[in-house]
């Protein structure tokens, strides 16, 4: 069986991701996984704090470095999507320029590039989306996704700042979030745009209820982290992403190149 070391950069306050990707990969059947962080200190979402996380990155990437990670996935989503458009495949050059230079042949992804890929993968173009982050971070996140060729049909900020508040917000306030969408048209929707705003026990139930395929930073993750690697993307409980192999033909490259609709 395969063993695949990840390593996360994550923001200091996140308490997700760590919980749900490793859940979510846990139950693969063809591989293990351990996972390694390395911390950004970050507690309000806003576009400070996010400046600020930002520059510590050369810092974790280094330590990471030191453990031999088979990938590095850069574990907030915001944080790159604030940095306007095309940004995910910016940081990941950087920052696989900069393990090349310490010797590591680690594979890089961020989650903000997971959930472009997981969407195109689905072949989803109109799409609805549920988020935590303040309205005018939101609208940057909109903003991103449409530069990517997606139509975001309809969108809900849930306007909580403290990232550690993020982490704690209910099931029940995002599927009440989910509900109010207009999904006419919608071809998937993105239950949590943020690898803090917990959602992973949602997915499923949310995918029978609203009849659409249903994705979240975490399930997109744990999709790019398993094709990243050459590994089967079929893991059970985690949603239509992470349902079938036919995803693993879906040619990304080729979609991110389609224009936005108008």
């Amino acid at each position: 069986m395969k063993h695949v070391r990840v390593g996360l950069v994550v923001p200091s306050s996140n308490v997700t991701v760590e919980t749900e990707l490793p859940a979510i990969l846990s139950r693969h059947p063809g591989a293990s996984f351990s996972f390694h962080s390395s911390r950004m200190r970050m507690a309000k979402v806003s576009p400070e704090g996010l400046a600020a996380m930002n520059a510590q990155r050369e810092r974790c990437v280094i330590e990471l470095g030191d453990a031999s990670p088979d990938l590095i996935l850069y574990a907030c989503l915001v944080a790159i999507m604030a940095g306007g458009p095309d940004e995910h495949r910016r940081v990941e050059g950087l920052v696989a320029e900069q393990l090349a230079t310490g010797g590591s042949e680690a594979l890089v992804r961020s989650s903000a590039g997971a959930l472009v890929e997981g969407l195109h993968a689905l072949g989803a173009r109109r799409i609805g989306l549920v988020m935590p982050y303040m309205r005018p971070l939101a609208e940057q996140v909109v903003a991103y996704l449409t530069a990517e060729g997606f139509q975001i049909a309809d969108w809900r900020a849930l306007e909580v700042e403290d990232n550690r508040e993020v982490g704690c917000i209910p099931g029940d306030r995002v599927m009440a979030a989910a509900r109010s969408l207009d999904l006419a048209g919608v071809d998937a929707v993105v239950i949590s745009a943020c690898v803090q705003m917990p959602s992973l026990a949602l997915v499923e139930a949310a995918e029978q209820e609203l009849g659409v395929p249903v994705i979240s930073a975490a399930t997109s993750g744990a999709y790019s982290v398993l094709k990243a690697c050459g590994l089967p993307l079929t893991v059970p409980g985690a949603g239509s992403l992470l349902r079938s192999d036919a995803y693993a033909y879906a040619d990304a490259d080729a979609a991110v190149a389609v224009a936005p609709s108008t």
